[in-house]
């Protein structure tokens, strides 16, 4: 290649890179696999040290990546907030071993220890004298985003340490570094939650957790389940420990979450590598995304004399896991009708193997993803399966096309009524407005009788789907009118499994209102949002008569689930299925509150956590309420006391630091027996 050609390779891939990175950290909505920009870097820093009148200012070799965001206050770290060099092979490992042997005199002695790679957002913790003081993203290694209220929300970020009174007290001044991520479980959660309310999932945890911290409302940080794992020491006014393995079990014994668990010290760099290449296929039994392990010089005089070359300290090296995706071909698209009426496009693709399964169909999100990655049937493309996630397409890759590919069009009419699409102004979904559209109905219903809906076991989305088939329903009220001569004319329906189901369908006429509310399949309102509903309204007449004014002054609604509510209301196919729902005999309001037992506990607010004794959680709340007394969800001067059962959450930590008096249930039972 000529001297020409080079400089021309060199400045597509600086320009590449950028666009990538400005996708990735500012807009967090990257168009290619982190494997792909790896091997882009990975080009581009290979020519530049063969060729190193290549390099420019601009090279993001040159510079740590950036993620701040222009509308949130920076802050300036007291030292560096460093990356990590990337090795992909034992050779590579092997190979930065011998560059770092090379900076030391022969006879030093190296130890190592290995701890994950999270896959997540790097916060900078302050504390001063133990209470945490500001929280802030990497931004640049140099300057980042204070995003101090939301990390506070973050229950895994303690807000006084040492959290356990019996340890030796924190520094004056400790600043550390962790990564604020979803565990896979809570992510699944978050996008279950999503989907029951009607609104597309999130595309990948990582970005998630980005968009999450840097909310300007904290309220909202505060609903979705963060978790932060700590792992080392940026800056400290005080005795802190010598060597990293000491430091994870010091952050830990001050009350930060540590991933002990994966973390291993060995004396040898052999016992490392063979850890790495083993933990490979463990990766998956990780509660958390990682992308690889950090192998990291276990001393820290020895890490900062090997200093830092670019942008990477030389005493560590993150051996990265093979990415699990493949390349295939995009032959069609499938148009699914969720329960709201949101519909979701799913890719079908030539068969595939990834991940030891064989894949044929994936997500591809929604289509506005669609429309920025320019996925096209007839494109190849990059398919993604982690673990047990339902795979998903990456991109296209633009350099195998043809000029045969075709465009993905949202489809403008329901692929299972008709009825012409809408799509709400500000809104990513499009969706068919038909309520008595079949697909609809169907998704509806097996919502409805869902363990997180009206719980009616014995039905699943066969039995749902065998019953509309049938005609012996053609709504979720029609279920409370099902008889057992009907049923018994079914296949698979014998006398014993019927007797149940007509005993958990009467059963499922008392479930509370909210629960009710949240399974009618509105737009936007899943159980949080229907306890609200009924907190403000105590029946299913008042919140039907609702205006979208009234609506919108109820805190946590907008003017868009607040028209989905009005509209929902408004459409005769619902009225009619709330009047089948009254003369089935379904609850349709609010439980009257128990009556006063005495007034003991009248005026104090209190607050439960962790697990009591004897009492379940409602028991608890009736009893107290009963006494005259108010449960509320979190711990402010304003809480009487704090109940305190096993396995406590943050609430005892708040309640600790603003000297709330404590109780257990004995307490309880105490105070309200003192008091009679």
């Amino acid at each position: 290649m000529s001297d020409q050609d080079l400089a021309a390779r060199a400045a597509e891939l600086r320009r590449t890179l950028n666009e990538h990175i400005y996708r990735y950290f500012i807009l967090n909505e990257p168009i290619i696999t982190d494997a792909e920009y790896d091997a882009l870097y990975h080009e581009l820093k290979t020519l530049e040290a063969e060729h190193p009148e290549l390099i420019t200012p601009d090279s993001p070799t040159q510079r740590v990546g950036s993620d701040l965001q222009a509308d949130l206050p920076k802050v300036r770290h007291p030292r560096p907030v460093l990356s990590l060099g990337n090795a992909f092979s034992a050779a590579d490992v092997r190979a930065w071993y011998d560059r770092i042997r090379r900076l030391l005199p022969a006879d030093t002695p190296l130890d190592f220890v290995v701890e994950p790679k999270f896959d997540g957002l790097t916060v900078v913790l302050t504390y001063r004298n133990g209470v945490l003081e500001q929280g802030a993203t990497r931004g640049n290694g140099e300057v980042g985003d204070d995003v101090t209220p939301n990390v506070r929300t973050v229950r895994s970020i303690p807000l006084r340490i040492p959290v356990d009174p019996s340890q030796p007290p924190a520094p004056a001044r400790l600043v550390v570094r962790g990564e604020v991520l979803f565990l896979k479980k809570d992510f699944e959660a978050l996008n279950r939650r999503m989907i029951e309310e009607g609104l597309p999932p999130y595309a990948n945890p990582r970005n998630t957790a980005s968009g999450t911290l840097k909310q300007k409302d904290a309220r909202i940080t505060a609903s979705r389940p963060l978790t932060a794992y700590c792992y080392a020491i940026v800056e400290a006014d005080g005795d802190v420990p010598d060597t990293q393995w000491e430091t994870l079990h010091y952050l830990h014994a001050l009350g930060f979450k540590v991933a002990l668990d994966v973390a291993r010290h060995f004396d040898s760099l052999d016992d490392a590598l063979a850890y790495v290449e083993s933990f490979q296929d463990r990766r998956h039994d990780l509660p958390y995304e990682a992308d690889g392990l950090v192998i990291k010089v276990n001393s820290h005089a020895l890490f900062e004399e090997l200093g830092v070359v670019g942008k990477d300290p030389r005493g560590a090296i993150a051996y990265k896991f093979p990415a699990e995706e493949v390349t295939t071909r995009l032959v069609g698209v499938t148009h699914n009708v969720g329960r709201t009426g949101v519909l979701t496009p799913g890719a079908v693709l030539e068969p595939v193997a990834v991940s030891g399964v064989t894949v044929r169909q994936a997500s591809l999100h929604n289509y506005d993803l669609i429309r920025l990655k320019d996925i096209r049937i007839g494109d190849t493309v990059i398919v993604k399966r982690s673990g047990e996630v339902i795979p998903y397409v990456v991109g296209p890759v633009i350099a195998a096309r043809t000029g045969n590919e075709q465009p993905i069009e949202p489809p403008e009419t329901c692929p299972a009524c008709g009825t012409p699409v809408q799509r709400a102004e500000g809104e990513v979904a499009y969706y068919c407005p038909n309520p008595s559209c079949p697909e609809r109905v169907a998704r509806n219903v097996e919502y409805f009788v869902s363990r997180g809906a009206m719980d009616i076991a014995g039905l699943g989305e066969r039995g749902v789907r065998q019953l509309l088939a049938a005609g012996l329903i053609h709504d979720e009220a029609d279920l409370f009118t099902l008889r057992a001569e009907d049923l018994l004319q079914l296949e698979g329906y014998a006398e014993k499994k019927v007797e149940n189901l007509l005993k958990n369908i009467e059963a499922a006429k008392d479930r509370p209102l909210d629960r009710l509310i949240g399974a009618l399949g509105i737009r936007g309102v899943g159980t949080t949002i229907a306890a609200l509903l009924v907190e403000h309204y105590g029946s299913i007449d008042a919140l039907a008569a609702a205006t979208q004014e009234e609506l919108e002054q109820i805190p946590g609604l907008g003017p868009q689930i607040a028209g989905a509510i009005v509209e929902w209301f408004s459409q005769e196919r619902n009225r009619a299925l709330i009047e089948k729902f009254r003369r089935a005999g379904v609850r349709l309001q609010r439980e009257a509150p128990a009556q006063p037992v005495s007034n003991a506990l009248a005026g104090m607010t209190f607050v439960l956590t962790g697990t009591l004794p004897t009492l379940t959680r409602s028991e608890a709340e009736a009893l107290i309420a009963q006494h005259g007394g108010r449960v509320t969800g979190s711990v402010s001067q304003k809480t009487s006391y704090v109940v305190v059962g096993a396995e406590p959450g943050s609430k005892l930590q708040k309640a600790q630091q603003l000297g709330i008096p404590l109780l257990d249930e004995d307490g309880l039972l105490a105070l309200i027996g003192a008091q009679r």
